[in-house]
């Protein structure tokens, strides 16, 4: 069954979408994208026959013309960017849409990624609060952004070679044991490897030192429990590893380019007042 989805001009809409416990959204299909994001509960979605379990901070691309049902196991929240393909038309993400997302896709994605998603939907909830004269091209970047994100996720792994898992091992310690003291000499001892050699696998394979990825973790998640608590900007800092406030503002600051309390105001999830609609 053909279900329409109301779209703005700009040919794009994020929107909130919530499944009661063993709710059921029967099979049907639409004529543009359709990208969820998981933000709690757990359920199943059928793509074209396809059965896929589904849960927090998991991404779904549905295809046009897709035919897919929901089931949620437990409350399911989910956000969903629409999006008709039209405008991509005369623009280099029209072939990616063709080569990549010619079909319905369910995306795993890392921490990291996840991370990356939810800053960028954030920005496309501002936009669309913000409607001001440029929010439409802000909009289109930011999807543009998203669906090249989605891209490179779903990308087959590459064999990789020793140093490749050291480096992943390194990431992987890190986004565990992000709130204790982290120094390339700590994570060296705890792999068997020096500090000078830890930093650079993790560099030539991440493009980052391990220290700037340690903080890239734990702003994100500052900036996941400023949006999502209302936890004091002290008490964060301090879940997120900082024994110094002054060094997390500075970090919040340069990475956000806004302090702590000024992200808070701007982006908190539903000061648009988006109405919920379903998948």
């Amino acid at each position: 069954m053909l279900k329409a989805v109301s779209l703005p001009p700009q040919g794009v809409n994020l929107y909130e979408s919530k499944h009661q416990g063993n709710g059921m959204v029967e099979e049907h299909y639409h004529e543009i994208y359709q990208i969820l994001f998981m933000l709690e509960g757990e359920g199943t979605i059928t793509l074209d026959k396809r059965v896929h379990h589904v849960e927090a901070d998991q991404a779904i691309l549905i295809a046009p013309y897709c035919k897919h049902s929901v089931k949620s196991h437990s409350k399911l929240t989910v956000l969903v960017l629409a999006f008709d393909p039209i405008i991509y038309a005369s623009d280099p993400f029209g072939s990616l849409l063709e080569q990549s997302f010619s079909r319905s896709l369910a995306i795993e994605l890392g921490s990291f990624a996840a991370s990356e998603l939810r800053q960028m939907l954030r920005k496309i909830l501002f936009e669309q609060s913000a409607y001001d004269g440029l929010y439409p091209l802000a909009i289109k970047v930011y999807l543009s952004e998203i669906l090249l994100l989605l891209a490179r996720t779903s990308l087959p792994a590459i064999p990789a070679d020793s140093n490749s898992l050291r480096a992943e091992r390194i990431r992987a310690y890190m986004d565990k044991r992000y709130f204790e003291k982290l120094t390339s000499d700590v994570i060296g001892d705890r792999m068997g490897i020096s500090a000078r050699h830890v930093n650079t696998i993790f560099k030539d394979q991440y493009g980052m030192t391990p220290t700037q990825y340690l903080t890239q973790v734990r702003m994100n998640l500052a900036g996941k429990l400023l949006l999502e608590t209302d936890k004091d900007i002290i008490s964060i800092a301090f879940e997120v590893g900082y024994e110094n406030l002054p060094t997390f503002y500075r970090n919040f600051k340069s990475m956000f380019h806004m302090s702590p309390s000024h992200y808070r105001r701007a982006y908190r999830p539903g000061a648009d007042g988006s109405a919920l609609e379903d998948a």
